[in-house]
């Protein structure tokens, strides 16, 4: 039943999750047991030490610790959970591992190096027009032989010196750098939007990682609560054989409970070693992100900031990087007119030299495939844009999803908190009359405990759960770090 009820779940915030037994509540049920120790004669029941005799009214013996009070439980210092504080500015804190994952991807190290050589390819198309110098020379031994004449033979040395530039081209060069610029700030907004996608993996393992620490407390809490009945049971039954069962029952709950928490840092440990791959080996304590992404964005702003998404801009480069591309292709098969000047020296038994100096025209007449071509890339051009529509209005109902998600597990958060408190005090009052009254049954002991700290479990669960559906709101716009800055 209990395995059901406490498997560790995985995803997001804490708010409430270290809920013990209320003032007010210790109160009354310390009241009642005097008013009942007093009526009855004996001492309450749960012992942590030496037990006394018993006496028998209710399910009375003498104890030094009582199991309602969960600050005086046994073991309760060196418990299971038990994490090293941290007082660091959690909002600080997650920046600073976003900076170490960032700083340490070799991912985003090879997407800078894409980027950087996408400017270079624009550099180069951006030139084109310019001028082209080129400086040729060559050293050969020559010979002739005439008949009737001596044969002449020598060294010769060959020298030239051209320059050509475009002076036309129905705008095929400015159209191809277009496409690059185009192509160049695509791949800059692909870094940016990787940027993010590691920030948003940094932070929602962050976040997992303290929520799995604050699942582990509470099922420590719960182990030692097991383990405290089911020592005053193992003194009740020294007194009375016929309540072993009870004793049975006890142990296998507390068995059930720490089998939970070692599942628990299971997940804890397998998130730890997911964090350290981005951010490295030394992993500082947990803060506490319970202040953190706690407040809802409205949805209409969320839909609006899904154009400033670094994965749309990436979008929108390439539909007209394949725009203009599609106008260059259609350029090239239009005339094309350049100019050039040309040398050339020549040194040895025959001296010499020519130039050059003139235009250049091409016209085409007839290419069967031309237009073809040119539908092509304009089609390509028109599928990036559909591309870019379709992940804007897929982006648009994602957020909607997860707006709905975000409201709806901090709305559940809220009613397991006010369901805690009656849990609270239904297990405080079921226990103190198992105690002194007789009136409950071990099972109803242990049922109340379950379904109290099974609603803490789900109260960290729906703060988180909520937490990170705000970021991953944020990181469908303008990216997590936003809220976080």
């Amino acid at each position: 039943m209990l395995k059901d009820v406490f498997s560790p779940s995985r995803a997001s915030a804490f708010l409430l999750c270290s809920l013990l037994l209320t003032p007010a509540v210790q109160a009354q049920s310390n009241a009642a047991a005097k008013r009942a120790a007093a009526k009855s004669r004996v001492e309450p029941v749960m012992v942590a030490s030496a037990p006394a005799p018993a006496a028998k009214e209710g399910n009375g013996v003498s104890s030094g610790t009582r199991c309602g009070d969960e600050e005086a439980l046994p073991g309760a210092a060196g418990a299971p959970g038990a994490f090293e504080a941290s007082t660091a500015d959690p909002r600080g804190q997650l920046q600073e591992l976003v900076a170490m994952a960032q700083q340490r991807s070799q991912s985003l190290g090879a997407i800078t190096l894409l980027a950087q050589a996408a400017r270079d390819d624009w550099e180069e198309a951006r030139a084109a027009r310019l001028p082209i110098i080129n400086l040729g020379g060559g050293l050969s031994h020559v010979g002739t032989k005439t008949e009737g004449l001596p044969v002449q033979q020598g060294v010769q040395g060959r020298a030239s010196l051209n320059v050509s530039a475009p002076l036309y081209d129905s705008g095929r060069i400015e159209q191809l750098a277009a496409w690059r610029s185009q192509l160049a700030e695509a791949a800059r907004q692909g870094l940016i939007n990787a940027e993010q996608q590691l920030a948003l993996q940094t932070v929602s393992l962050a976040m997992d990682r303290s929520r799995y620490q604050l699942q582990v407390q509470v099922y420590g809490q719960y182990v030692r609560k097991m383990a405290c009945l089911v020592e005053a049971l193992e003194t009740i039954v020294r007194a009375d054989r016929g309540r072993s069962s009870e004793l049975v029952q006890a142990t296998k709950n507390r068995q059930q409970a720490e089998l939970a928490v070692e599942q628990t840092f299971t997940a804890l440990r397998q998130t730890e070693i997911r964090l350290r791959r981005f951010v490295g080996d030394q992993l500082p304590p947990s803060a506490s992100y319970s202040a953190l992404l706690t407040q809802v964005p409205e949805l209409g702003q969320m839909q609006a900031d899904v154009l400033q998404a670094a994965e749309v801009a990436q979008l929108s480069a390439q539909a007209k990087a394949q725009s203009s591309y599609a106008e260059s292709v259609a350029a090239g098969h239009k005339p094309q007119l350049s100019w050039q000047v040309g040398t050339t020296a020549i040194t040895g038994p025959n001296r010499g030299g020519d130039w050059v100096a003139g235009v250049t025209l091409n016209i085409p007449l007839y290419n069967p495939g031309a237009d073809h071509s040119i539908s092509a890339a304009r089609r390509r051009a028109e599928a990036a844009r559909l591309q870019r529509e379709d992940a804007i209005e897929s982006r648009r109902y994602r957020v909607a999803d997860m707006h709905e998600v975000a409201v709806s597990s901090f709305d559940r958060a809220r009613r397991i908190v006010e369901i805690l408190r009656n849990s609270d005090r239904v297990r405080a009052a079921t226990l103190q009359q198992w105690q002194q009254l007789g009136r409950r049954s071990l099972f109803d002991v242990m049922g109340s405990e379950a379904d109290y700290y099974s609603l803490r479990v789900a109260h960290v669960n729906a703060l988180f759960d909520g937490q990170q559906a705000v970021a991953l709101l944020w990181s469908m716009g303008r990216g997590v770090l936003t809220p976080l800055r």
